[in-house]
């Protein structure tokens, strides 16, 4: 089975559940709303963090309703997501309000913990490497906040530059020093008829895949690195969506591609 998910081009953009990738954790949902949809959600055994990835929507989830969520026009414009938090059981309905996208997030989780809101202003953003090694981050669900085994954030890398790089993984239950956690991204490019490329590989090569990625298609990681590269003329967001036995993200660098860290500014 490839690790590329092409991207759906009617409502449904990608549904990739622990049991279509053929591992434990993550689940990935991601939709395209006209005016007056609507996408539900409830799990027993699952935790959700809803991203309005564009568009307005209203969201009903458990005891808790918002009229309007959504500020942003493209994945592209300088400000984090509207998002929220939604614990094992609790339902939730999502309305559009304007023609949306909207992604679900999933990973094991136990009832208990409480509906939120996670606005934009909470949501702390950061610049990551150097040079053409730049890129520009936006924690929606990080380890830092409640949740069971959840972790969410998204990343935009400029016109050629490199990404989830020098190639590390996340594959190893061995912690401090590395965690094991499943992955996904979520590929979305500017201007939308561009691609970019994703490689997924293993020290001993009994994983080696690489893709080009087009606007709106998925990439699991199972295990193994994960560099992503954007060509020139384009530009690159991706949603990461991470889950394993243990919610920390602890990651290792390929060896021989460390030395890249010390390259000048």
């Amino acid at each position: 089975m490839s690790l590329l998910v092409k991207a759906g081009k009617g409502r449904e953009i990608a549904d990739i559940t622990p049991q279509s990738a053929g591992w434990q954790h993550v689940g990935f949902r991601a939709v395209r709303l006209d005016v007056g949809e609507q996408e539900s959600w409830q799990d027993a055994g699952r935790e959700c963090c809803l991203v309005v990835l564009t568009g307005k929507v209203a969201v009903q989830a458990g005891a808790q309703y918002w009229d309007s969520l959504g500020e942003r026009s493209s994945v592209f414009d300088d400000q984090a997501p509207w998002a929220v938090y939604v614990p094992a059981g609790e339902p939730l309905t999502i309305t559009a309000l304007t023609p949306a996208e909207v992604a679900l997030c999933s990973a094991p989780g136990q009832p208990g913990r409480e509906v939120r809101l996670i606005a934009p202003a909470s949501m702390q953003r950061s610049v990551r490497g150097k040079g053409a090694n730049t890129r520009y981050v936006t924690d929606i669900l990080p380890q830092t906040e409640p949740a069971d085994s959840l972790l969410v954030v998204e990343v935009i890398t400029p016109s050629g530059h490199s990404s989830s790089y020098p190639p590390h993984k996340h594959d190893l239950d061995n912690l401090p020093a590395e965690s094991a956690l499943e992955e996904t991204y979520y590929h979305r490019i500017d201007p939308p008829q561009g691609f970019a490329f994703q490689r997924v590989y293993t020290d001993d090569r009994s994983l080696d895949e690489s893709h080009a990625v087009e606007n709106h298609d998925v990439m699991m990681v199972p295990r193994g690195y994960h560099p992503v590269c954007v060509p020139y003329g384009y530009q690159s967001y991706y949603l990461n969506v991470m889950a394993g036995p243990k919610r920390q993200w602890h990651f290792h660098n390929d060896p021989q591609h460390e030395w890249l860290l010390q390259l000048p500014d």
